[in-house]
């Protein structure tokens, strides 16, 4: 999706709309009680997952839409785990750590800068005269905007790389 201000605002936001409605299709599938929780997670992952982060690797995400698609991931997984019984018969939503502890410490963002390396990894493997080479080389002749810069995919995949004390 191109927009006027280079924003992959809305991509995200029509790619969690499109989770959202897959999640709504495979309700029942993802409410049954007979199916074991780890069936579950197998399916969010290869069901719901893979339509949030569809072409993910060309994001250049803003700590605004991390929040948003983090946020996304655990009100879904809420709903397909459903709530937790108290000691006194009453019922509570699961907390953000029982989330993590389900998913297994695979949140959707940590997967996000996988595939955003692994991208980078096959833009740098690509042939110099490659248009993907040719595009991450272009520098535009306009000026830029007054103001803070917007956060560009590059800088975004530099970061991680050094999250993960990654030297070259």
């Amino acid at each position: 999706m191109v927009n006027t201000d280079s924003s992959t605002e809305e991509e995200i936001k029509e790619e969690i709309a499109a989770g959202n409605r897959t999640y709504h299709v495979h309700k029942k599938l993802f409410t049954s009680k007979l199916i074991s929780r780890n069936a579950k997670l197998q399916l969010y992952n290869t069901i719901i997952r893979p339509v949030v982060d569809y072409a993910s690797e060309k994001w250049a995400i803003t700590e605004k839409m991390i929040n948003k698609l983090m946020s996304v991931e655990k009100r879904i997984t809420r709903k397909i785990f459903g709530p937790t019984r108290i000691d006194n018969g009453c019922w509570r939503i699961k907390t953000d750590q029982e989330i993590n502890k389900i998913l297994k410490g695979q949140k959707i963002i940590g997967f996000i800068k996988k595939q955003r390396l692994n991208w980078l990894g096959h833009v740098e493997r690509m042939a110099e005269d490659n248009i993907v080479q040719k595009v991450k080389r272009w520098k535009p002749v306009s000026k830029r905007q007054i103001g803070r810069p917007k956060t560009r995919w590059e800088d975004d995949v530099l970061e991680d790389t050094k999250s993960i004390n990654v030297s070259n």
